[in-house]
């Protein structure tokens, strides 16, 4: 069985994603699907379990904040803010989250014999900053499962809004200025009109590296000398 591992499409669904997607049994969205088109569009290619993001509004009311199933044999968990996973994750073979839109494919041991794989397949939609435009595919057989990264070609020329270095250099620094005056996530992006992605991406890193500098938080967003 082939299944399609995608999050944070931001209403773009590229033809590159949809060519990928081609033979797959079905389809696991990690959230931030951000209109039902989208939903619509991938359906046409396969089953699809998605759950609910930030970013979706009123129009996904239906969709669940996480979900808990089984596929292939496999125990799978899906939400989309990695915060928001369960603390023991033992029971699960597979724990798929999105919300950073950054790779990462982790394998996590429990006390027992199964290890459990933590995947956030990164975004397959808008590309922001210098990341990567990428998704996953997930592969059950006879004789176990694989997950493999799939990388998504994309314009040298296509960024995110505002990726100036100075430009982003200046956010961070206002971020972090109004994050110690204890302003909340939403108060600082509506007050300075940023992302409000953005803005709990800065603030999450500045809260859990005590001492990080505007550099610093540049450096782990894989931003400095790349813009």
């Amino acid at each position: 069985m082939k299944v399609g591992i995608i999050s944070d499409t931001h209403d773009l669904l590229r033809p590159e994603v949809v060519a990928a997607l081609q033979g797959c049994g079905c389809i696991l969205h990690g959230g931030d699907i951000s209109s039902r088109k989208i939903l619509d569009q991938l359906e046409q290619i396969a089953p699809v379990r998605a759950v609910r993001g930030n970013n979706d509004k009123e129009w996904a009311e239906h969709l669940p904040l996480f979900l808990d199933f089984e596929l292939g044999g496999l125990h799978i968990y899906m939400t989309h803010k990695k915060k928001d996973l369960p603390k023991d994750l033992s029971p699960y073979d597979l724990v798929i989250f999105g919300h950073s839109h950054q790779y990462a494919s982790v394998w996590q041991e429990s006390a027992g014999p199964k290890r459990t794989l933590l995947l956030n397949p990164g975004s397959c939609g808008p590309r922001r900053f210098v990341q990567p435009v990428t998704m996953a595919i997930l592969t059950i057989g006879s004789d176990g499962w694989t997950v493999k990264q799939v990388q998504i070609p994309h314009s040298a020329r296509e960024k995110a809004p505002k990726t100036d270095s100075g430009d982003i250099h200046r956010q961070i620094e206002v971020i972090v200025r109004d994050t110690q005056k204890g302003l909340s996530v939403d108060s600082i992006a509506r007050k300075h009109r940023l992302d409000p992605e953005l803005v709990e991406q800065i603030v999450r890193l500045y809260v859990t590296h005590p001492g990080v500098t505007v550099d610093g938080i540049m450096t782990k967003m894989g931003l400095l000398g790349k813009l």
